[in-house]
């Protein structure tokens, strides 16, 4: 890409796309490579510009610096909803950032105000309410249960016999498990979480119809559920929360912490067990012998993550600049958070996955006011199969070559299609 294609871009208002872009997102290699393209363009072309799977153009940042600055400013905002942003997938609707769920179409209808979906004061408000069920000391008091329900899933994984594909076995059940019993949503519907969010957060395999069905039935099953809790509170976080949320707004939270809750975390099991036993004898039995380097081994995974999806895309509310470059008002705005994760002049040895890395101020999890509020679960149920697997499973191995696993492809997530191992 010729290092003038950033400044190329400026200035544009269409998001039709010139040939010749490149499309984004890129390729790996293998599910545990980076794209080459990160590391040309963080040193060439920090800004540049992409091809969206919708066909609209967009700019893409790449470097840690950049990416930071952009996720903390507030003119870069999510409204993807705006005319003139650019559709991130491929579907009528561009795309789960610009796509409103059937609870805030319902209250644009009524004239009720979506204020969790808002920036600002509703935004704000809304992450002082949810976070209180996030802090460190709530979430380390789940830590029990979540050991507890680890055990158990690796015996039905051992019951099961090798080899075994980690994400469907542990991976996927326990943080959907976890997130069900902290909102109050019955085990039993735990299964149906799955196509809701697949068909909502693939950028190119539904279609519209599709699309709006999954939508519409998991906006009724959450308006059930909150109509319930209502009704019968219990000691769930929906529960608390009705009393200073509306029916949309808990609906929409309890739809958005359901597919944040369990979809990322369960891909980063999966990716995190991948890549400690790539390289077996610097990683994983570094571990076995320093239990204590779990912590910072999960936030090295965190960083490392060569397959993290999308990245999070932002919307220039005002002209402002980014990488040196001046970015108009409408210019939508990708963030490549993994990129800047492998930034050589942010971290030593950037392209090494040091277990013991500390300092390790990563993005993985964003920065600013919007970044991930349920951080903290994150961490501690990585952290909880990790540890639970290495006493359990200490002689843990990959079945496949590193080099052959593969990457979904399609999802905004990321994650690797299988990861079978044997022990």
């Amino acid at each position: 890409m010729p290092d003038d294609s950033a400044q190329d871009s400026v200035g544009t208002e269409t998001t039709s796309v010139p040939a010749g872009l490149p499309p984004y997102p890129f390729s790996n290699p293998s599910a545990l490579e980076p794209p080459p393209e990160w590391a040309r363009l963080r040193s060439r072309c920090p800004v540049a510009r992409i091809e969206l799977a919708s066909g609209d153009e967009a700019l893409l940042l790449t470097r840690y610096e950049d990416v930071r600055a952009m996720l903390s400013d507030p003119r870069f905002s999510r409204q993807l909803d705006a005319e003139d942003a650019s559709r991130v997938s491929d579907s009528e609707d561009g795309g789960v950032f610009s796509r409103p769920s059937a609870a805030a179409d319902e209250a644009a209808d009524t004239g009720e105000p979506a204020a969790s979906m808002l920036g600002g004061p509703g935004h704000r408000r809304w992450r002082r309410l949810v976070g209180k069920a996030f802090t460190v000391k709530r979430v380390q008091a789940l830590r029990p249960g979540m050991v507890e329900l680890a055990e158990q899933l690796i015996t039905d994984l051992v019951g099961s016999g090798a080899p075994a594909d980690i994400g469907p076995a542990l991976g996927f059940p326990l943080p959907v498990f976890v997130i069900c019993d902290l909102l109050g949503v019955p085990r039993a519907d735990r299964g149906r979480f799955a196509r809701w969010s697949d068909t909502m957060l693939n950028m190119t395999r539904f279609t519209q119809d599709e699309i709006d069905r999954s939508g519409r039935e998991f906006s009724e099953y959450m308006t059930e559920l909150v109509a319930a809790k209502r009704a019968e509170p219990g000691d769930d976080l929906l529960s608390d929360l009705a009393a200073d949320m509306s029916a949309t707004e808990l609906v929409m939270t309890g739809q958005g912490l359901l597919i944040a809750g369990h979809e990322t975390t369960a891909n980063m099991i999966g990716k995190m067990v991948a890549m400690l036993l790539a390289d077996r004898g610097h990683r994983w039995e570094r571990l076995l012998a320093d239990p204590s380097l779990v912590p910072s081994a999960v936030e090295e995974a965190l960083r490392f993550d060569a397959n993290p999806g999308f990245g999070m895309p932002r919307y220039i509310s005002e002209e402002t600049v980014a990488g040196g470059v001046t970015l108009p008002r409408g210019t939508t705005v990708v963030c490549s958070m993994a990129s800047g994760n492998r930034d050589t002049d942010a971290f030593e040895g950037a392209d090494d996955m040091d277990v013991a890395r500390r300092p390790n101020p990563h993005l993985a999890f964003g920065v600013g006011p919007h970044s991930c509020v349920g951080q903290q679960l994150a961490r501690v149920e990585l952290q909880t199969v990790l540890e639970v697997l290495l006493r359990r499973l200490p002689t843990l191995a990959l079945v496949e070559d590193p080099t052959d696993l593969r990457a979904r492809q399609g999802l905004i997530v990321g994650g690797i299609d299988r990861v079978l191992v044997r022990w």
